[in-house]
């Protein structure tokens, strides 16, 4: 038996979305940051039940599928936890949101009227006019029959359940039958989830689309008198099992994705904490609703529409953006080919534009020597500047080959569509593997033979190549003419193009290749230093850490007196303060920017091997997918990132320690503050100067 334990992933992923929702509650910041913190935590949440439940709900029936290192896993208790965890954080999202968001959207004239605000004359004739005008037409209620009307509840949208009783009855209202009906808030027809009211003495007010809808009840259900109505919505199992598809097959899946998704069985059931036993009963058996997917709400579900939240007083309340900083290796009067052509250029953004790798495709583009681009595509912006660049350069005449990843969860169907524009162009597509995802973020210039000694170029990051996540996400990528890198990046194009096994690579790190091996290596390495009386140090920053493998090598580190450093994001199942990871610390940064790179630094006796790459350390970036982790050679680079690594230790406002529950430590100690995010952006405009 293992002797070695772990967190549940999930469990320990909950952790990390609430510690997201802690940032609603920081009152230093903005108050619609964080209204956006909460939307994030509830979009982030919906993803997680889309997901994740039906992962436990096979295991219920197939056991055979729970993984030998995690067999103490038991399926329906994972499940009761994980909706007790959330039932808990629901009630701290409401209490965030009802009893300090909106006291403050008050104090700034931003009234949020609800069911239970009288409104003025005037504003009962405005909400009157913009129901009958925009409203009406497009709502389509259902009278509820228990056993005979079974209407079918979409996935992620809200609904009202109404209980009425019918007005001509002349009965008394304790012996009337009571009536229940179904109204779907349409949010799909293009109708906002609030809705703005003419300002009144330099005030704002603001309704939910279900206050408005609600308050003309008698038009929608004529007969009837409604005397109260409770917010239900159904999250279904989005997680289809597409990895044997490949070709047509796939592409033919991928575009009846959004039907197949909107079927799925239902994994969770939010209805409001105020709603009657015996309406709720009502309403499960109505719509065949079980007991382990029930999970308290509040009045009001689907708050990830709380991004689209309107500020009237924008940009006031609303955290200022950040310029990015201008590179310090690179300037407007030499073409990057030229610089990378003479050093690695370390690029970090959103402190540095990612405008810097947009002109690096458009050079190649315009460039007579360029013969060829190879390029991974796997979460496509929308209008992607970099979609375009590609198809500039196959317009041009270059060969441009793109592997797009058509498995790129609840991405599936725009990656569809923007292949099929760049196919359109001339560019040659590639589509997804079976059984795998390509999930590598690295692009490849090739040049013929030309009188300034240019050579062939590359781009290796930690992120998608997006320019809008770019703006929000904290990742690395390297621009390279590094012989061996270079050609091993042909090869995995190779690869990809024609799925030969019997491929090496020189010096990336590629899953079922080499990077499990060489990790391996390089913590055993760090485990023989230490007992031969040096240092032994690791310092890796990822977003999960979920492989059992190598979490136990990181416990064998630890026994042997290895000082490890962990920055994880998310998941991570790896439980500190054991005898087995005494020396292994924790921690978690959630701040304005999303943390997505990930970095492995290794002591090796004070000569550091760093490797940056798209692999986090769960088993699905592992074992089945196409990653590319890459050395970092140039020593400055090393440094630079080294740096940013340890501001990022030192951060006591942001960071928090995972404990030995799970639990979120806020760091709490005598140093002076330092805000990791606001650290690294002052030390790239240092080097500016």
């Amino acid at each position: 038996m293992n002797r070695y334990k772990y967190f549940n992933r999930d469990l320990s992923w909950l952790e990390f979305n609430h510690r997201v929702l802690e940032e609603a509650k920081d009152k230093s910041l903005p108050l619609f940051e964080r209204l956006k913190f909460l939307a994030i935590y509830s979009n982030n949440l919906e993803e997680f039940y889309q997901v994740r439940l039906s992962y436990y709900r096979q295991l219920i029936t197939n056991r055979d599928a729970i993984p030998e290192k995690i067999a103490e896993v038991k399926p329906a208790k994972i499940i009761q936890q994980i909706n007790e965890t959330v039932t808990k954080l629901q009630v701290e999202f409401f209490h965030i949101f009802d009893r300090e968001i909106m006291p403050e959207l008050r104090e700034n004239g931003i009234i949020l009227l609800d069911k239970t605000s009288k409104l003025l004359p005037e504003q009962e004739e405005e909400v009157h006019d913009i129901f009958v005008s925009e409203i009406m037409s497009v709502l389509q209620p259902v009278l509820l029959i228990k056993k005979k009307v079974r209407p079918f509840l979409k996935s992620g949208h809200s609904y009202l359940i109404l209980e009425m009783y019918n007005k001509d009855s002349k009965l008394s209202q304790i012996a009337r039958r009571v009536h229940y009906g179904l109204l779907k808030l349409p949010t799909d027809h293009n109708i906002s989830r609030f809705i703005e009211l003419a300002p009144r003495d330099q005030k704002y007010y603001v309704m939910f689309l279900e206050d408005v809808i609600m308050r003309h009840i008698d038009k929608i259900f004529p007969g009837y008198e409604a005397q109260n109505w409770y917010s239900i919505k159904l999250t279904r199992d989005a997680d289809l099992d597409y990895d044997d598809y490949e070709g047509d097959e796939l592409i033919d899946l991928i575009a009846k994705l959004t039907l197949r998704r909107s079927v799925g069985a239902p994994n969770r059931f939010q209805y409001d904490r105020t709603m009657p036993n015996k309406v709720l009963k009502y309403v499960m058996e109505s719509f065949h609703i079980h007991n382990d997917i029930l999970v308290q709400g509040g009045s009001y579900h689907n708050l990830r529409d709380i991004f689209r939240f309107p500020n009237p007083l924008s940009p006031k309340l609303e955290i200022g953006q950040i310029k990015p900083c201008k590179h310090p290796q690179i300037n407007d009067d030499e073409k990057i080919a030229e610089i990378v052509n003479k050093q690695d250029v370390l690029l970090n953004v959103p402190y540095q534009s990612f405008e810097y790798f947009l002109n690096f495709l458009e050079e190649a583009a315009r460039d007579p020597f360029v013969t060829e681009i190879k390029s991974t595509q796997y979460r496509v912006a929308e209008r992607s500047a970099v979609v375009n660049a590609l198809m500039n350069a196959a317009e041009r005449g270059k060969k441009v080959t793109v592997f797009v990843e058509l498995k790129a969860r609840f991405d599936e169907e725009a990656n569809l569509r923007y292949a099929a524009e760049m196919k359109k162009a001339g560019i040659n597509i590639i589509y997804s593997i079976p059984n795998l995802k390509v999930h590598a973020k690295v692009a490849l210039i090739l040049r013929k033979e030309n009188d300034k000694g240019l050579k062939h170029h590359a781009y290796l990051g930690t992120g998608n190549f997006n320019e809008k996540t770019a703006r929000i996400y904290c990742d690395h990528g390297i621009f390279t003419s590094n012989e061996d890198i270079i050609e091993d990046l042909k090869n995995m194009f190779k690869y990809l193009e024609t799925k030969e096994p019997y491929i090496k690579f020189k010096s990336i790190l590629v899953p079922n290749f080499n990077l499990v091996h060489r990790f391996g290596q390089l913590i055993n390495q760090e485990i023989i230093n230490q007992k031969n009386g040096k240092k032994g140090y690791i310092l890796l920053k990822m977003n999960g850490l979920q492989d059992p493998h190598m979490v136990d090598m990181l416990y064998r580190a630890s026994e042997a007196g290895v000082k490890v450093d962990l920055i994880i994001r998310g998941i991570c199942i790896l439980k500190p303060g054991k005898k087995y990871s005494k020396n292994i610390r924790v921690i978690r940064i959630i701040d304005r920017f999303l943390e997505h790179a990930r970095v492995f630094v290794f002591h090796n006796d004070g000569d550091p091997k760093v490797y940056l790459g798209s692999a986090d350390w769960m088993k699905r970036n592992l074992y089945r997918r196409v990653e590319c982790v890459f050395p970092v050679n140039d020593d400055k680079n090393k440094q630079e990132l080294i740096d940013i690594l340890n501001i990022q230790l030192a951060d006591n406002v942001k960071a928090c320690e995972v404990g030995s529950r799970m639990e979120n430590i806020r760091i709490i100690n005598d140093e002076p503050l330092v805000q990791s995010q606001i650290a690294t952006y002052e030390y790239f405009k240092e080097k500016v100067k």
